[in-house]
């Protein structure tokens, strides 16, 4: 996985666990667990738009620029408060590992950013576990390692985390490192677009015009969800889609996300609907 020495993952275990003593009633202690988890998710907010600050002038300068360390040194200040106001805050972890692993902030540290992500994806928050699975298949070729990758992409897939529903439906779609899927492509594909993912989106139509069948199971879902699949038939016991429609609802979401590829395949639908009805008078 990620390698860093015993002695330094013991001093950030260390330093992540804190000792907590409590004295006092179950209903004292819910309300301090609760007014500490809102003090930190107010560290966290105001780390995330020192950050997103960064994030917005990055492109237009150097990533060492020395004009950036006030927003990242401010980012990395209340990520840790955070987390020394409540040490079991994932998100705090998240985070602080983000800014560690990518950012140019005064004592970037590679393997506390490797322990804190890992710690927060252990501890079930699904963006570690999304960012953890992607480490893993980039930065390392072993087997070991695409297992270890698919353990977290699952994770973060069974909390319905967009991003990670769109890398396992193309994961299954290509069987890399896995037995070709198409059923379970389309799965994650379907969710992550439910969730107003472009990508999952652009995927899931373009199946459906090459002529993918989609499995009843997922029509069924579709259909409690006011989709374009239809009952047929005297009993209304088949169940059917128009691909067509239903690409144009995944296209349509690609569309509101600002995806070009969206509204071009909306375009194309367009004209191709024209020229039928053209074509009929």
């Amino acid at each position: 996985m990620f390698l860093f020495s015993n002695s330094i993952n013991r001093q950030v275990t260390a330093l992540l666990h804190l000792p907590f003593y409590y004295k006092g009633s179950s209903s004292g202690f819910e309300r301090g667990l609760h007014s500490r988890n809102k003090k930190a998710m107010e560290f966290i907010a105001k780390g995330w738009n020192a950050l997103k600050e960064v994030d917005r002038v990055i492109d237009y300068c150097e990533l060492n620029d020395r004009r950036l360390i006030p927003l990242l040194n401010t980012a990395k200040e209340n990520f840790e408060l955070a987390l020394e106001a409540d040490n079991s805050n994932t998100h705090a972890r998240y985070w602080l590992s983000r800014l560690h692993m990518k950012y140019h902030v005064p004592g970037a540290n590679k393997a506390v950013a490797a322990a804190l992500l890992v710690e927060a994806a252990d501890m079930g928050d699904p963006d570690a576990q999304y960012a953890l699975g992607c480490h893993l298949r980039v930065e390392n070729e072993d087997i070991h390692s695409d297992q270890q990758a698919f353990y977290y992409l699952e994770k973060a897939v069974d909390q319905l985390h967009p991003d990670a529903l769109y890398l396992l439906g193309a994961v299954y779609l290509t069987g890399d490192c896995v037995k070709k899927d198409i059923a379970s492509a389309l799965w994650c594909f379907h969710r992550a677009s439910e969730k107003g993912h472009a990508g999952a989106a652009i995927a899931y139509g373009s199946l459906l015009l090459k002529g993918v069948k989609i499995p009843e199971s997922l029509i069924k879902f579709s259909l409690k969800r006011g989709s374009a699949a239809q009952m047929r038939g005297k009993n209304k016991e088949s169940i059917t889609i128009d691909p067509v429609e239903m690409a144009k609802e995944k296209f349509q979401i690609a569309a509101k996300a600002g995806c070009d590829l969206g509204f071009k395949w909306l375009a194309r639908l367009e004209e191709e609907e024209k020229r039928l009805l053209t074509q009929d008078y």
